[in-house]
Order: structure tokens, then C-alpha cells, then sequence
């Protein structure tokens, strides 16, 4: 095993020693757990009107500042957290072009460096966005960083859609901020599509157009032997993009069942000279959606055994960390679960690559809690920005564009021009992609859909489980009858935490606005509740019919293997 690490280290020295990698530097903590304190200005609400210590990531309700707002509160504060820190630039980032990244700011962001603006304010919350900060920095002093967030979006669809919802609505930085170096020429973004048996397909977008460029992917396996190599045809100058295609031999597909991954390395060329070397963590696997049939992965047809989650904890809000993740993918595969909703918007990067690691099948999700959703214009650019972070995610096997009715169908033609593995795009509570996906649906539902119609059915919300009542009490009655149906492809529960946070303003009280944010499976603090064993044991895979012990029982079960796909 240390000959494997020992080759990982030499691997990465080499990249590193050629300069040409992308260099990271964070300034802030890169969760909730190793926090970093920047100077903070609330403008409302509580402790507000004077500078004080906030920490970075955080949700600034939640460390003493400004005004808790559910979704559905009417009027909601309009406050504004002013930020600022100090950093520095290496010394060995001279000549290389810097960005400044955020993970998740709510909302409305306006970035300064050293007293100028760094690009237009960025708007809406849960996406990754970066600004280029090259020409602001200074690399032999100290630089001031200035962040404004308003809480308060310009924008009337960005309120809708993300803050006009059945969720805690939190302001501020409340993920991780850091500064990204790269070469002059360098690679924005790959599109990755590795298929079960080692097909490759790779569109490779580099910032500006070059002639002369090939790109390179070598993928490695776990113990980080070279599986293959592809190398790309000259760049196509007309689009500015570079695309390969290729057999990896010997290749593992990925499953929830058997989370199988590779790295893939991508190198940019010009001639002999190496411009830029990034990596990346993927998968090989194929997602079919079959009309009028199933939804196969690895050409199994699958029931999906899922849950909604969405992004919280009781003491620090939106915030979260990795090891957070981890427990939580943890739960819901002792659940027995192999699928999960984000609901209502991207989660943390960290989240999506844990269930890439652990293996769990993942619908992610544009923001949107119901009508109206993001308008055209803004939500062009939020559409670019979640599939350029997750496109290359095996466990991503569907997007959703908004929620009950917060579509805007103007968007559904980007997923597939940003996304070479076509995956289907779903409307949850609507029927598309070819799937209905009709939430809380009636156990004797009439005969034009669902259980008696002729479209597969998979409800993306089922069961809501306010305190506790709905998820165990009623699942083995509608498992039941979808495993006698081969139109159903599973279903996803609402949901699996108590949104609960702890308020100092009222004495640690743990508010879920009345009934809003009690329907989960587990507690606020992951507590295990009745539904939790039920759900167990419903979706275990190993299987006992029901049968009378009599007389002449001759000591045998039959046991029916219901892991994986439809048995």
C-alpha cells in the first residue's frame, strides 16, 4: 500500500513542479467545524449597527446577527452583511492568473479588492461563482478583501424562488471562500461521459481560443495504475472547445451497489508544452431511461429507494462539512436507501462527492420552491454554474429544474447542451423525461396515471412525514404495490430531517416554524425515530414472504434478493 502512496506523492510533485496545476488558497474554514473569523457589519436586526467577529462559512442568523425568516413569513428582512478580511498571494503565483471563489453566498454578492470591484455582483445562492481578481492583487503586501451580501435579492425571481419557500431562509457567506490560481492558459471546465463498459467522451473548454491545443485524460485507478490514455484532435477553433473519445479496457462500472472510481487527469498541450493539468474523480456508468418502461443504470432496471435532504444543521443553519455529509450518506444507507433528492437546490460539493464515494443515486436540483421560478436571464447563468461544478458526478443521474411548478421551460434546452450524458431533466411533481414524478399521490389513485396509467412513475415527494406520521405508517402499503407494478421506478420520501434550528434569542429553543420543518425521518440532530426501523426493514433486501408455520412446515424460507434493480 505505501508504494501506491509513495507513487500518488511523486505524481503529484511532478504536477506540482511543473507549475502548471491549478493552486488553491482558502480564506475561510471549509465548514462549519474549522470556521474562520473575518470583521463583520450587520445592517438590521439583531446585534446589528456596529463591526464585530463572524465566522466564515456561516449563516449570520445563526451566529447572533440580523433576523431569522422562515419561507413563508411575510414581510422578511432586507438586511445586508458587510464582510472583510485581510490575505496574502504566494510568491510562487507570479505570472498566474487569480480568481476569487465562492461557494454559496445569499444572495445578491459584491465583491472588492483592495477598494475596486471584482466583476458584476453575482445573484442567487446555492452556486459556485468566481471572479478573476489578477490585476487587483497585490503579491509583495497585504491585500483587503470587502464582501457585501444583501439578503434582499434585486432580482423578484431570485425572491421567489429561493426565498418564498417552505425552508429557513439564511443570510450570508455560508460556504467556503478561497482563491484559485492557474496558468495564463488554462481549463475551465471538462463534461465528462464515461459509459459501463469504458466508453469516454470528453468535451474540454479552455478559456480562450488557441491554435495548436490537444488535450490528454489518462485515467488511474485506486491504486493508481494507468488504466488507458485518450489524446484529442486539435481544438476546434470555431467553438473553442476540444473533444476526445476512447476505450478504457478493464473498466468497473459505478452503481450505488459498487461505487467504483477512477481519476481522470486532463492535460492541456500546446505542441510539447504542457499549458495546464487538472483532475478529477469519476466513474464509468450508463443511465438509460427507457419510455413506457424503466429507468435502467448499467442496464439493470432500478427501483429507487430515496429520500429529500436538504442542507441543514440546528446550530449553524446551511452550514455544513463534510464529515456531516458522510454520517448522513451513512444513514440513509442503513435505511437501506440508495437514492436522494436534493431538495430545492444544489447541495455542498463535499455531499455529492460522498455520494459518489459511499454510492448513492442523486437527483440535483435547480432552485426553485414553486411558481414563479428564476427568470431567463438569471437563471441561464445558475444553470451554467450547477452543471459546470457537477457535471462530472456518476452519482448525478437526474437534474430536476425547479419543484412543484417552479419551471421555467425556457431553461430545459441548457441541461443538454452542458451535459454530453443527456441525462433527463425532470419537472418534480409534473410528468417529464418521461417520468411522472406526481408528488403525495393517493394509495387508490384514479386510473389516468400513476399505479393504472402507462408512463413510468417515480414521485419525487411521497409520504410527508410531519412528527413522524407519514413515513413508516404507510410505506410497506405503497412499496408493496409499486414492486407489483413494472412502470414504478421507487420513490423519494419528504424528508429525512427535522429543519430545526436552536434560537438563542429564545433560549435555545428548537424552532421548526410550527409544523413547517417537522417532517423528518431522523431529528434535528440525527435522533433515530420510529419510522427510521420501519423504513429498515421495508426496504431491506434480503426479503422473507409472509407464510403460516404449520404442521408440516419442512424448516425452510424462501428468501428473495431484492438489492440492486427490479428482481
Amino acid at each position: 500500500m505505501m508504494k501506491y502512496f509513495y507513487s500518488f506523492l511523486f505524481l503529484l510533485g511532478s504536477l506540482l513542479a511543473s507549475g502548471q496545476t491549478t493552486d488553491v488558497k482558502y480564506l475561510s474554514g471549509k465548514g462549519s467545524d474549522d470556521a474562520v473569523e473575518w470583521d463583520f457589519f450587520c445592517t438590521g436586526g439583531r446585534k446589528s449597527g456596529e463591526w464585530n467577529k463572524i465566522k466564515v462559512p456561516s449563516c449570520w442568523e445563526m451566529e447572533g446577527y440580523g433576523t431569522f425568516n422562515y419561507g413563508h413569513d411575510k414581510p422578511k428582512a432586507d438586511e445586508s452583511g458587510l464582510y472583510k478580511t485581510t490575505f496574502e498571494v504566494p510568491a510562487t503565483w507570479k505570472g498566474k492568473r487569480i480568481f476569487i471563489v465562492f461557494e454559496g453566498s445569499m444572495t445578491d454578492t459584491e465583491i472588492k479588492v483592495n477598494g475596486k470591484q471584482a466583476g458584476t455582483p453575482h445573484q442567487g445562492a446555492f452556486y459556485r461563482f468566481k471572479r478573476e481578481i489578477t490585476k487587483l492583487v497585490h503579491m509583495n503586501k497585504e491585500n483587503l478583501l470587502e464582501v457585501k451580501v444583501n439578503k434582499m435579492s434585486s432580482n423578484a425571481s431570485i425572491n421567489e424562488a429561493e426565498r418564498q419557500c417552505d425552508f429557513w431562509v439564511f443570510g450570508g457567506i455560508f460556504r467556503p471562500v478561497y482563491l484559485e490560481a492557474v496558468p495564463n492558459n488554462f481549463i475551465e471546465y471538462t463534461a465528462i461521459d464515461a459509459r459501463q463498459h469504458g466508453e469516454l467522451n470528453a468535451d474540454i473548454f479552455i478559456d480562450k481560443k488557441l491554435s495548436g491545443i490537444k488535450a490528454e485524460i489518462e485515467i488511474k485507478d485506486v491504486q493508481d495504475q494507468t488504466m488507458g490514455k485518450i489524446t484529442s484532435a486539435s481544438i476546434n477553433e470555431k467553438t473553442g472547445k476540444i473533444s476526445l473519445s476512447g476505450k478504457i479496457d478493464n473498466i468497473k462500472p459505478w452503481s450505488a451497489e459498487d461505487p467504483q472510481l477512477y481519476t481522470a487527469i486532463i492535460t492541456l498541450r500546446q505542441k510539447d508544452k504542457v499549458l495546464h493539468t487538472i483532475t478529477d474523480r469519476i466513474g464509468f456508468r450508463t443511465v438509460e431511461v427507457k419510455p413506457k418502461d424503466g429507468v435502467y443504470i448499467n442496464g439493470v432496471k432500478m427501483r429507487f429507494k430515496g429520500v429529500n435532504r436538504h442542507s441543514h444543521w440546528p446550530t449553524t443553519g446551511r452550514t455544513t462539512n463534510k464529515q456531516l455529509s458522510i454520517n448522513d450518506v451513512k444513514l440513509m444507507k442503513e435505511m437501506n436507501m440508495n437514492a436522494v433528492r436534493m431538495s430545492h437546490y444544489p447541495p455542498d460539493k463535499h455531499f455529492l462527492e460522498v455520494c459518489d464515494s459511499l454510492g448513492m443515486y442523486v437527483i440535483d436540483e435547480l432552485c426553485a420552491w414553486q411558481y414563479p421560478p428564476y427568470d431567463t436571464e438569471v437563471g441561464t447563468i445558475l444553470v451554467g454554474e450547477m452543471l459546470k461544478r457537477d457535471l462530472n458526478r456518476p452519482s448525478i443521474i437526474f437534474w430536476a429544474n425547479g419543484n412543484e411548478g417552479g419551471f421555467n421551460f425556457d431553461l430545459d434546452p441548457l441541461f443538454p447542451q452542458y451535459d454530453p450524458q443527456k441525462r433527463a431533466v425532470l419537472h418534480p411533481w409534473a410528468l417529464s423525461g418521461n417520468i411522472n414524478t406526481v408528488h403525495y399521490i393517493k394509495y387508490n389513485s384514479g386510473i389516468g396515471n400513476m399505479f393504472h396509467g402507462r408512463d413510468i412513475f417515480m414521485p419525487t415527494e411521497i409520504l410527508h412525514g410531519l412528527y413522524d406520521g407519514g413515513h413508516g405508517a404507510g410505506l410497506d402499503d405503497y412499496w408493496n404495490l409499486m414492486l407489483s407494478n413494472p412502470l414504478s421506478a421507487g420513490m423519494f420520501l419528504w424528508d429525512f430531517t427535522d429543519q430545526a434550528v436552536v434560537r438563542e434569542d429564545k433560549n435555545g429553543f428548537y424552532d421548526t416554524d410550527k409544523d413547517h420543518g417537522a417532517d423528518g425521518i431522523v431529528g434535528p440532530y440525527r435522533e433515530k425515530e420510529g419510522s427510521f426501523f420501519t423504513i429498515k426493514e421495508i426496504w431491506s433486501p434480503i426479503h422473507l414472504p409472509k407464510r403460516y408455520l404449520t404442521p408440516g412446515w419442512d424448516g425452510r424460507f424462501e428468501i428473495e434478493n431484492r438489492y440492486g434493480g427490479v428482481s
